[in-house]
């Protein structure tokens, strides 16, 4: 049977549930979805750190992220094709109205775009800026990874990027098969610049413990960009997928799972 541990992404904050529970709970949810695209049996553990990064201020509004976070989000506005006023916002009310407009354009809930934005830099700032948080997270990953020994690690949104350090830190985690999901490893100022191990010379480049590194995002993923970035900005990636997903739930976990990218690059590593 096939052994798979799960790296989640932002959202996943349990404060009700203890570690192991949380890891039962996301671990159906992860099995029930790839059982939609890869109905072959399947041994899948979800590494849970969700709980490491922790609720930190009023949650889901970009107005309560910390400086850190909103620097992110900004920088990251300045990636997208935004009308020249609202890409050059730099305080509260401009940076709701560029969430606006790109709620509008995808034809999204307004309220939505800027929970899912607010809780994405709020945790990815968490991450990459408090070190106990990130060794914490890591360490969490990488000791799934030795106790489930998979020979493939699914890893979505922000999980993809704590995988990777976590790989890269851990020698002796052998692995054939990662693959990230919706990924912001390439994401410019908020993310690429400050990996561990940093870049060189503009440049990551795959583990060396990963026999094989295939990424897929969805066209419209608002945090997997640039398009075709982590290719252009990594050696060592074998495939790039770039597939229409979902038409508005452009990141969640579920649909990434039940993809047929995912499916094919599991057919092909049994």
């Amino acid at each position: 049977m096939l052994r798979v541990v799960g790296v989640h992404g932002v959202g996943n904050h349990r404060p009700s549930a203890t570690s192991a529970e949380a890891v039962e709970q996301l671990s159906a949810i992860w099995r029930r979805a790839l059982a939609r695209g890869f109905p072959a049996p399947v041994d899948l553990t979800v590494a849970y750190y969700a709980d490491q990064l922790g609720p930190r201020g009023r949650q889901g509004t970009a107005d309560s992220l910390p400086p850190e976070a909103h620097e992110m989000l900004v920088a990251w506005l300045r990636q997208l094709d935004l009308p020249p006023a609202l890409a050059q916002g730099r305080v509260t009310q401009p940076v709701r109205q560029a969430l606006a407009w790109i709620a509008e354009r995808r034809r999204l809930a307004p309220r939505l775009v800027e929970l899912f934005v607010a809780t994405f830099f709020r945790e990815v700032a968490r991450y990459m800026c408090a070190g106990e948080v990130r060794t914490a997270s890591r360490d969490t990953v990488a000791a799934m990874i030795r106790t489930h020994q998979p020979s493939v690690v699914l890893a979505h949104s922000l999980g993809s990027v704590v995988a990777y350090e976590a790989l890269w830190h851990n020698e002796d985690l052998k692995l054939d098969l990662f693959v990230t999901l919706g990924s912001p490893l390439a994401l410019l100022h908020a993310v690429f610049p400050r990996l561990d191990p940093a870049p060189v010379d503009g440049l990551g480049s795959c583990p060396p413990n990963v026999r094989r590194w295939v990424n897929i995002a969805d066209v419209g993923d608002l945090v997997a960009i640039p398009p075709g970035g982590i290719p252009r900005r990594f050696t060592g990636v074998s495939a790039d997928h770039t597939s229409a997903i979902h038409a508005f739930d452009f990141h969640l976990v579920t649909n990434y799972l039940a993809c047929p990218p995912v499916a094919a690059e599991l057919s092909a590593h049994r």
